[in-house]
């Protein structure tokens, strides 16, 4: 019998939700932020936090490190040192701090798209250029373009390549194969590699994901990986996060960005969040995993039935359901919009993950109750209609 109740439904309206700040008979499925409650332990922990009253500077004490190095340990056959850990107020400020220090301007940041759309801000905003690699569709799985990568990684204007493991939003869950050969490639070019990892705790169950510092001597050298318990605990507001990088050298480097930036210092509730996620979190996680893979085979199986234009890919890992639109569309790109506006389902238009790469898609998030996903796919089958007939 499940123990943590993912029927409930929160209100989450006027509470200066950032995926709720939406129109009273709207439904968001957009950003990916859970709609459930996060592990009651960790409710707990903060709660006794706060009661002592008191929310002056924090300091990072060893139980933080020793959660990290716990958890990849047990949970994803990665050995982990203290000293290879540096605490981040986020993945997105490590990303962005790491481009800003490993590039100088108009360099080339190789990203696989369609791919999480903030990637795109982290490289411009820092006075780099884009460079896509964008991954192939085949029998409706994503693959990696290896001999388009080559060709990316071989222009000497590139120095970093950012790598989504598992992917968002395809919901892949690269192989040690793969990344392998990204790692070799990138070290042949001698590119260094940033792996957001951030989705990697929710995986379907009986899928791991494969940390890529863990895959060779290679990939642990060359790489800064990005992780955290916020996504997967729905902890995300408190801006707590880690970053792994083996090599002592570069670590110095992105340690020294991440304190010039002001990223590198905790709030008072930071530490015992993500201490208490990685120390008694496990089993509400695994439930949670297991509920959205129910979630999604409920999505899939009626978008299938009811909406036969709509491909709905499957995914081996992140709470995000990404749908190909493009029967439905043609090539109009509005459908997002006609969505929201024609039924109130507030959903991802794909073109933000890759104007080409993610044109015609959808993405949509399904960690919520099973009655909001029953209420969003509804909606979805009303949108699609609707679309058809105004075409």
């Amino acid at each position: 019998m499940p123990k943590y109740n993912f029927d409930e439904i929160l209100n989450r309206r006027g509470t200066n939700s950032l995926k709720w700040n939406v129109g009273e008979n709207e439904l968001p499925m957009w950003v990916a932020d859970m709609d459930f409650r996060t592990a009651p332990v960790i409710t707990e922990a903060l709660q006794k936090r706060l009661a002592l009253g008191a929310y002056g500077y924090s300091v990072i004490p060893d139980e933080w490190s020793d959660a990290y190095i716990h958890w990849w340990k047990e949970r994803h056959h990665l050995d982990i040192r203290k000293e290879e850990l540096i605490f981040s107020t986020g993945v997105i400020p490590t990303v962005s701090s790491t481009v800003r220090k490993l590039t100088t301007p108009n360099e080339n940041v190789v990203i696989q798209t369609p791919v999480y759309n903030i990637f795109f801000n982290c490289i411009v905003n820092n006075g780099a250029r884009v460079l896509e690699n964008p991954l192939i569709l085949k029998d409706g799985r994503w693959e990696m373009d290896f001999e388009d990568l080559e060709k990316k990684l071989a222009d000497p204007q590139t120095s970093l390549m950012i790598l989504c493991n598992p992917h968002n939003p395809v919901g892949r869950i690269w192989t040690k194969e793969e990344l392998s050969r990204v790692g070799e490639l990138c070290a042949k070019y001698g590119v260094t590699v940033i792996s957001d990892e951030i989705h990697c705790d929710i995986a379907d169950p009986g899928k791991e994901y494969v940390p890529f510092a863990g895959v060779s001597e290679t990939c642990r050298r060359i790489s800064v990986t990005a992780i955290a318990p916020t996504k997967c605990f729905n902890i995300a507001g408190l801006n707590t996060s880690a970053a792994f990088i083996p090599d002592r050298i570069l670590r110095h480097k992105v340690w020294r960005q991440l304190n010039t930036d002001e990223c590198g210092e905790p709030n008072f509730l930071a530490i015992t969040a993500a201490v208490t996620a990685f120390e008694k979190g496990g089993e509400w996680l695994d439930e949670m995993n297991a509920y959205v893979r129910a979630n999604k085979d409920y999505a899939i199986d009626f978008i299938r039935k009811n909406m036969p234009e709509i491909d709905p890919l499957d995914t081996e890992a992140t709470y995000l359901l990404w749908a190909d639109c493009r029967k439905a569309t043609g090539p109009r790109t509005d459908l997002q919009k006609f969505i929201r506006k024609e039924t109130g389902l507030y959903v991802s238009c794909g073109e933000q993950y890759g104007v080409t790469a993610g044109q015609g898609f959808l993405r949509i998030n399904l960690a919520c109750p099973r009655a909001l996903v029953e209420d969003g796919m509804r909606r979805l089958a009303e949108g699609i209609r609707k679309y058809a007939a105004a075409r």
